[in-house]
């Protein structure tokens, strides 16, 4: 059995607001002249409860602030909702408790107050080491700040990971390889490395149709993945999934729960949760949900049941982008279903023959070949 492959709860607080939207980002973020935090709070402790009504006798073994960007959160709003979770469930000792968070000198200034309030892990989002890439990113802070951040993100939580964005336009192998070295400089745990995509319904989709936004060519994308699997290997802190790298024993426990289809809960607008074979999906516009929480003690807009076959593609999906790929048997128990009666078994003996793919007894995941080749390798077998 997989190491990771935890039974423990893990929980999601979505905080939608955002100072501005950077061009390339689709996540359910949005930006707001006022905040009534207090209300918020409110909100998402009742929809925390709802859960919780639902789920008796687990034990939480993480919290994820996400969003939006959760560090313009007051501290004061952090601690409410984690004392929150201690009294609607059991906690393990080792609960993971992490929040995300803009390396702007505002947001820095409040780190000491979430650590009080009980987070023990930060994901900054640096994104970049290069002021003219962060402007074009359309980050809101420049690189000496986002350092400080980091600074300041070290000298007050014991778990510190960040997030950089490679395969960006203009961007050479060389000058990643030095971006990167001195990423790995800094001495952190964990590294979130990010492949630019262009997602719809961005500005960077639109700037990409009209060809004002090139991206490298495949060959250069190949190239600079090649490299970033091989200088975190080397530095210690290898790829344990396809976008993310740690030193043994600091890989995300609440990510973790996601990729080996664990039970999760998501709270706050647009938040997914999957929960005893049910598929759950907040209100996304935050004054929506805000108004359902208030009519029916929840942010539900749709719970549905999900049968074994479609738990399965899902777990499928989820837990090849793993390093260890998908045990049998945490699937099978996860899913309803085996192993073998998912896979087409045709299609996964090619790919074994492609040497994409490792297949026995015990379990699948992708080869070192197979790891770039992810989306296309899932689309065979899912």
């Amino acid at each position: 059995m997989l190491l990771t492959a935890t039974d423990l709860l893990a929980v999601y607080v979505h905080w939608p607001f955002c100072v501005s939207k950077c061009p390339y980002c689709d996540f359910n973020s949005h930006v707001r002249a006022s905040i009534d935090e207090a209300a918020w709070a409110d909100a998402l402790v009742a929809d925390l409860a709802h859960e919780a009504a639902l789920t008796p006798g687990r034990t939480v073994g993480s919290i994820f602030f996400g969003g939006g960007t959760p560090s313009l959160m007051a501290p004061a709003t952090v601690a409410r909702i984690i004392a929150a979770v201690a009294a609607l469930w059991a906690v393990d000792r080792d609960c993971e408790i992490t929040l995300e968070a803009n390396p702007s000198s505002v947001e820095a200034a409040r780190f000491a107050g979430f650590a009080a309030a009980g987070v023990n892990r930060v994901s900054l989002g640096l994104q970049a080491l290069d002021d003219a890439a962060l402007a074009a990113l359309g980050r809101p802070h420049d690189l000496a700040e986002g350092l400080a951040a980091l600074d300041v993100a070290q000298a007050h939580f014991p778990r510190v990971s960040f997030d950089l964005i490679y395969d960006r336009p203009g961007q050479t192998v060389a000058a990643w390889q030095a971006e990167l070295t001195r990423a790995l400089g800094f001495g952190t745990e964990h590294l979130s490395l990010y492949g630019l995509t262009i997602e719809p319904g961005t500005r960077y989709a639109t700037l990409h149709a009209r060809g004002e936004l090139v991206l490298p060519g495949e060959d250069v994308s190949a190239d600079l993945f090649d490299l970033t699997g091989a200088m975190t290997a080397a530095a210690g802190i290898p790829a344990y999934e396809v976008s993310n790298h740690a030193r043994t024993g600091a890989a995300s426990r609440h990510n973790l729960a996601y990729w080996t289809y664990a039970d999760y809960l998501g709270v706050g607008p647009g938040a997914h949760g999957r929960r005893a074979g049910e598929a759950t999906m907040r209100h996304r516009k935050p004054e929506n949900w805000v108004a359902a929480v208030a009519a029916h003690g929840h942010g539900i807009v749709t719970t549905e049941p999900l049968p074994p076959a479609t738990r399965a593609r899902e777990a499928l999906l989820m837990g090849l982008r793993l390093a260890d790929g998908i045990d049998a048997d945490v699937f099978a128990r996860r899913t309803g279903s085996t192993l073998d009666a998912t896979l087409d078994r045709p299609r996964l003996d090619r790919l074994v023959g492609l040497g994409f793919v490792e297949a026995g007894r015990h379990g699948v995941r992708l080869t070192p070949k197979g790891r770039p080749l992810v989306n296309a390798v899932l689309a065979e077998l899912a």
